[in-house]
Parts: structure tokens; sequence; C-alpha cells
């Protein structure tokens, strides 16, 4: 577990590798729950809702709540720098615990702290499952509170110019919430911004 838990600013034996496992089990977990939850959806309404539920900001809400943060080992200068708090290194962390999980026991046991973790998650999936996609929820959320609409910015664009990851900021009114989605292209980042900002309304 300590070595999940190091990033690669600490030492030269870090979480990259389980990282990188434990992004594909906890993708198949979660792809698994939603084809069992949802028998009658085709497959880009099954993609788009992982996409949803195993993305940066989530997992980084997750590991905030355990608060995570306190227990990543960093580099003496990637934590004056306030590495810690950024979501990418969070949610990282979380793929490397997964994986080392996994290691330490079985599929199952994973399967079954992944299911627990994303337990309120698949709960509040009904509403995201709408045939309305989460700008549009969001939207008519803030609407219903006679409060302003979010704003959308892309914040970052990394890779080469056909596969481009994009950054998107969604930012409303309540308290300056301020949520992140990245994904390939911008109207998809947005969603996933917007998804994350419903995430934490609901709390």
């Amino acid at each position: 577990m300590i070595k999940a838990l190091t990033h690669r600013s600490a030492a030269a034996v870090h979480n990259e590798r389980l990282e990188y496992f434990g992004d594909a089990l906890i993708n198949f977990i979660i792809a698994e729950a939603l084809y069992h939850q949802f028998p009658q959806a085709d497959e880009g309404d099954l993609t788009r809702w992982r996409s949803l539920l195993v993305n940066r900001e989530t997992l980084a809400q997750l590991a905030e709540q355990f608060s995570l943060g306190n227990y990543i080992i960093l580099g003496k200068s990637a934590r004056a720098n306030g590495a810690v708090l950024l979501s990418s290194i969070l949610s990282c962390a979380m793929e490397a615990i997964v994986a080392a999980i996994y290691c330490d026991s079985d599929f199952c046991n994973t399967r079954e702290v992944v299911l627990k973790w994303y337990h309120d998650h698949l709960n509040n999936l009904v509403t995201i499952a709408s045939n309305k996609d989460p700008k549009t929820l969001l939207q008519e959320l803030l609407q219903g509170q006679n409060l302003p609409l979010p704003c959308y910015k892309i914040s970052n664009i990394v890779g080469a110019a056909h596969q481009q990851t994009f950054t998107a900021i969604c930012q409303i009114a309540i308290n300056n919430y301020c949520t992140e989605g990245s994904a390939n292209s911008r109207k998809r980042a947005e969603q996933l911004a917007a998804a994350a900002m419903l995430e934490l309304l609901k709390k």
C-alpha cells in the first residue's frame, strides 16, 4: 500500500504502474455494474454513464472523502507547491489503491470495495441516465432556483492536434463552486464538468 501512495516525485519506485492497472479495474467494475443495473440501455448510454462515473473529478471527490491527500507521499518541492491538492494526483492515487487491493487480495474483494465507494453515485445515476445531458440538467436545476446559468471555459488543452484532451471548468454562483471535466472533445469535457457539479450539489 505504501507504493500505491508514493508519487513519482518522491521516489524511483512509485505508483504509476498500479495507477494504470487500477484504472482498468475500476472501468471494468463500473461497466459491469452498469450492464446489470440498466439491462435496456444501449452501448452508447452505458459508455456515457461510465465516463460520468469514472473520471478524474469523481475519483478526486472520493479521495477527499477519505482525506487521502494527508497520506500521499510526495517529493518536497511537489508538496511545497500544493500538488497534493491537485485532482489528478488524488485520482491517480485512488486508482493505484484499487490495484493494490487487487494485488493483496482478489477480484471479488476489489469489486466489493469499489462498489461500496461508488454506491451513492450509482444510485444517483437514475437522474443522470435520463435523456437529458448533464449540462441541460444543471441548467434546469439552477433556473428552478432563479440562479444564474453556469459558466464554462476550457482551462487546458494537451496533446497533438488529432489526439487532444480538453479540460473544462464549470462554475456556478452557489458558493462559487467550480468543477472540472476532461475528455477528448470540448463538448464532452463540459458535460463531465457539469456532471461533477450535479454530484457536488447533491451533497
